[in-house]
Parts: structure tokens; sequence; C-alpha cells
């Protein structure tokens, strides 16, 4: 679809059980959009979402997805990844010149790097610049040397390592970065400390992505994510102060798990509350 200059596509990978534990696999079944990714006894399935944003010569991914592979607690090994996705629209991984991470969980981050028949860590997408803040890299840091006892999808940080070593990745800092002309990230915390959204503007025409600050449409009315966030207050302030935003600019919406309704503009029922209104063509 396209928001002023920017053609932005949906790469979905499909749909996915999260587990208590953190471990992924892929799911053959369906359910409704939950108001929690997973709840602390059982699984819930979740689309995982990657979005592409063209524009002039750059191709900008805004999470990872899960890549090439599930993770070792999964008895699935294969999965639809992030190069099949991109041959739709005729392109490849070297054509890739951007990656915003909203941050670093397994499910948003392991799709940025992939391992050789030689056991070699490589980028996936070798001529791209990966984005995340400093805040949530040093946020990962601290959380690989403790046990990670919040449900739902972990930091895994082995591949990316090699990305930051080989000089791959831009730590960004402060409240707002541009990026490139018309694409901004903002720093929101809450899910975790350093948490970012995205935000598109092209003449005012807007495109908002919130990562797991809005997981799925299933969350535009209600907050579940008690026992995901690592702090809950600050990320239901950020939220409602997104949708306001996002509501009053009438920009279209893209969410990283949701299963069906993933795009839409916002609009108000009689009750007032946020109602999507999902767009074609996308």
């Amino acid at each position: 679809m396209q928001v002023g200059s920017f053609t932005i596509e949906i790469l979905s990978e499909g749909r996915f059980e999260i587990f208590q534990d953190g471990h992924i696999n892929r799911s053959s079944g369906d359910q409704p959009e939950s108001q929690k990714i997973v709840s602390k006894d059982h699984s819930s399935v979740v689309g995982i979402n990657p979005i592409l944003v063209k524009t002039g010569p750059y191709n900008i991914l805004l999470d990872a997805g899960l890549g090439w592979g599930l993770d070792s607690g999964s008895s699935y090994g294969d999965v639809s990844n992030v190069r099949t996705n991109l041959e739709i629209f005729e392109l490849e991984p070297e054509d890739v010149t951007h990656v915003i991470l909203s941050h670093l969980h397994y499910d948003h981050a392991a799709g940025c790097s992939y391992t050789t028949a030689n056991h070699k860590t490589k980028p996936t997408f070798p001529n791209a610049t990966y984005y995340v803040h400093k805040r949530e890299w040093e946020h990962a840091l601290t959380q690989e040397k403790t046990e990670q006892t919040r449900p739902g999808a972990k930091y895994r940080m082995d591949d990316f390592y090699r990305l930051i070593a080989d000089e791959k990745v831009e730590l960004l800092e402060g409240d707002s970065t541009t990026i490139l002309e018309g694409i901004t990230t903002i720093l929101t915390g809450g899910h975790t400390p350093g948490h970012q959204a995205t935000i598109i503007n092209a003449n005012g025409k807007l495109a908002y992505y919130l990562g797991d600050l809005l997981p799925s449409s299933a969350h535009l009315n209600h907050y579940g994510m008690h026992d995901l966030d690592t702090n809950p207050i600050q990320a239901k302030k950020r939220k409602v102060q997104l949708l306001r935003s996002a509501f009053e600019e009438k920009a279209c919406l893209f969410f990283y798990h949701s299963q069906h309704s993933q795009v839409g503009n916002l609009e108000r029922n009689k009750n007032k509350q946020y109602v999507l209104k999902e767009l074609n063509g996308k």
C-alpha cells in the first residue's frame, strides 16, 4: 500500500505459538486474536509480520522476524523466512538498506542473522545498517547475565554480538532519531526499556508501527500485557498517547503480531472505543 511516496508491504511469516518458557512453534491452526501474546500457563497463537518500507533507492525493514529457522526448543524446523517473503516483491536480502528494530526479543530480531553450514554467523542483510536503541542493547546485555523469568519471547543475543563486532549496528540515543527523511524512531520504553516505535511521515500522510507496545489489533481498547511489559505503567501511558495521536492524524497502523487485521485506520464507535478500519491493498 502507498503512504505518500512510501510503499509499505507486510512480510508475513505465518502464525506461531509462543510459550511461557520462550520457545516458539509454528502453528497449523488458528485462534481468535488474544488480549495477551502469551498467558502464564499456555501458549498463544500470534502472527509474525515484519514490515517492508520502500522509498527511492532504499528498502527498510521494521523488525526482522524469525528469519531462517525456529529456536532450539521448537519441535518444528521449517519456517517461512524473510528471504522468501522478499522474493515476492522481487528483492534479495542484499537489497535491504536499513533494518530498524523495535527491540531485541527473539521473535523480532532473530531474522537479522543466520548460521551457515560452516557454523559461521552472517548478517541476513549484508548491505544494511541495523538500528537499535542503545538503552535496549544495554538492557539486553543485563538480561543475558540473569535468568529470564518473564513469560514470552526472550533475549538470545549470541548471533547479534557478531553484528555488533562487524560494525553492522548503529546504537541510537535520545528520544527520537531521523533515520531517513520521513522515517523517525521514537523511544517509548514500556515493553522493554529501549523499545522504540517508528513513524513514517510523507507530507502529512502518516503510518505508525508501534512494535510490541501495540502488538495486535486486539490491544486497541485493552491492556493485556502486564506480565510481558517491563514497565506496565509506562507502556500503557505511551500506548494511550500514541493511539490518540494516530487517531487525530488519521495515520495507518501496522501490527506485528496480528493474525488477520494487520493494518488499518482508527475510528471510534458509539462507546468511544477504537475500531480498526481495515485497508485494502495490503
